[in-house]
């Protein structure tokens, strides 16, 4: 039996007095895209903060390809292989484009075609034009570009990507889902919280529903296109 990318198994999670996740799990397969979808206030980005070790769980398990790395720090979960794209971008914004992506870099054996500073530049040649520009100057899909690039070339064997889409206009989104679509071809294990419930749904083979820290549906995608009523209740009209 294949051993799971990423399992989250049982974790509750709290901010000081109050319970944010409740019995949280979930499987992402090698190669696969797991989308993790509900309303705001749903529990997503708290989960993504209890997976890369920025809220690390009261109980439950979060293990990378069958390695336990719960309670580890975030920087030895990012050296584990697990790589976010944060919600808000929070690219460095007094470094240039370059250096944002050297702070980042990081090696791991076994990866035939790592993801380098050159390999991010021909993905996106925008950043490329713009490599020595500070990256506080970069417009919001550029630096939605950076944020991405800069997961990249940490070569994660996992990648968490929270809300990439939010803010941008219709053709960035548009790049940014095409993205997202190679990265999946070429067999990057990908987690992804999306407010955007079309684009989700065109790019993910599973889908995992959050309501109020519960997860309320687990399954595959061809069950939520086919589910009016559960993407009513839980996650609105398209």
């Amino acid at each position: 039996m294949a051993t799971d990318a990423l399992a989250v198994e049982g974790i509750n999670a709290l901010y000081g007095d109050s319970h944010v996740l409740y019995d949280v799990s979930f499987r992402l397969a090698p190669g696969r895209v797991l989308a993790l979808l509900g309303r705001n206030g749903a529990g997503k980005t708290t989960c993504m903060s209890a997976v890369i070790g920025f809220l690390p769980p009261r109980d439950g398990a979060v293990r990378l390809f069958g390695e336990p790395v719960t309670r580890l720090a975030p920087e030895a979960i990012s050296r584990k292989g697990i790589g976010l794209v944060p919600q808000g971008r929070r690219i460095f914004p007094t470094l240039t484009v370059r250096e944002n992506l050297v702070v980042a870099e990081q090696s791991r054996s076994g990866v035939a075609q790592p993801w380098t500073a050159k390999r991010v530049f021909e993905l996106f040649p925008r950043l490329d034009e713009r490599q020595h520009q500070a990256a506080g100057s970069l417009s919001g899909g550029e630096q939605q570009m950076l944020a991405i690039s800069r997961a990249l070339v940490g070569n994660p064997r996992v990648l968490l990507m929270d809300e990439p889409s939010e803010g941008l206009a219709p053709l960035i989104v548009a790049e940014v889902g095409r993205t997202i679509a190679r990265l999946k071809r070429e067999g990057q294990s990908i987690v992804l919280v999306e407010q955007n419930v079309k684009l989700a749904l065109e790019l993910a083979d599973n889908v995992v529903i959050l309501n109020t820290g519960r997860v309320v549906f687990a399954g595959g995608v061809d069950e939520v296109r086919g589910n009016d009523e559960l993407v009513t209740q839980h996650l609105g009209v398209f």
